[in-house]
């Protein structure tokens, strides 16, 4: 459903030209969710405000259900990492999450009907009288999460969403991103820096080189569903997708890392000694 091809950004102009993201292909199927990951630097963001429509790609294409992305399309929502700048102060916890409704026809009652429905899908169905600054951060964060989902987009876009919030709060949230992709089988592009939430959250990971971005690798996800915080992490496959995945953002495949391991055991002074007195 979302089809990117040889996507290639750059800011500024001649000499000081700086190229962000160069020629990235990627496909993501309806219902998917596929986790972004890659080093500081290496234009995940400009990548996902390129599929947004927020900024127009210098070569290449975004294809959202067979049509060409040129601005914000229909369908598509995002949530930020920073809820507090996302949110309106001076609106209630409805009004915010109703906000975007206003662009159609539907009725006041309709939009708050709607608005209700989508706090309570996110856990939050008694603070829509409330105002952001009342709420903690990870409430804010389900209240922005809940704007996009009244809206019933096709596509979510998050990029790095639970990077303000505590660990705790962090892993609530993945559970709830993967509670609203079942019950709803909307498609999810989520950018994280956090390589465990890559693995946990995502049914593939794409691994981005440092800046300018390329595709390095693409990563599937074989775990169980539904996943747990505490008995899929502890599962054996789990720590290896996150031994891969990490290898593979530290540009270390695991032919690299097997060959710098034997070379360390060859290095070893154990090794040594057993050289000589063979």
């Amino acid at each position: 459903m979302l089809e990117i091809t040889g996507l290639t950004r750059s800011y500024g102009q001649g000499p000081a030209a700086r190229l962000a993201v160069d020629d990235v292909t990627l496909s993501v199927a309806d219902g998917e969710i596929v986790s972004i990951v890659g080093p500081s630097g290496c234009g995940k963001s400009t990548l996902l405000r390129c599929v947004a429509g927020l900024l127009s790609p210098g070569a290449g294409q975004v294809v959202l259900n067979g049509a060409p992305v040129a601005g914000v399309p229909e369908g598509l929502a995002v949530v930020f990492q920073d809820y507090s700048r996302s949110l309106y102060p001076w609106l209630s916890v409805r009004d915010n999450v109703a906000l975007p409704l206003r662009r159609g026809t539907r009725s006041r009652s309709e939009r708050r009907s709607r608005a209700l429905a989508a706090l309570e899908s996110v856990g939050l169905p008694d603070v829509a009288g409330r105002y952001p600054w009342q709420l903690s951060g990870g409430m804010q964060q389900r209240v922005a999460i809940a704007r996009a989902l009244a809206c019933d987009p096709v596509l979510l876009l998050m990029d790095e969403p639970f990077g303000s919030v505590d660990a705790q709060t962090r892993e609530d949230l993945e559970d709830l991103v993967l509670r609203v992709r079942d019950e709803s089988g909307i498609t999810i592009l989520l950018v994280t820096h956090d390589i465990d939430e890559s693995v946990y959250t995502g049914d593939r990971v794409v691994v981005l080189t440092p800046g300018p971005g390329r595709v390095r690798a693409e990563v599937r996800v074989s775990l169980p569903s539904p996943r747990d915080q505490i008995g899929t992490r502890e599962l054996p496959e789990f720590a290896r997708l996150r031994g891969e995945v990490s290898r593979l953002v530290r540009g270390r495949d695991a032919d690299q890392a097997a060959s710098a391991s034997a070379s360390a055991e060859a290095e070893s002074p154990e090794s040594a000694t057993g050289s000589s007195s063979s």
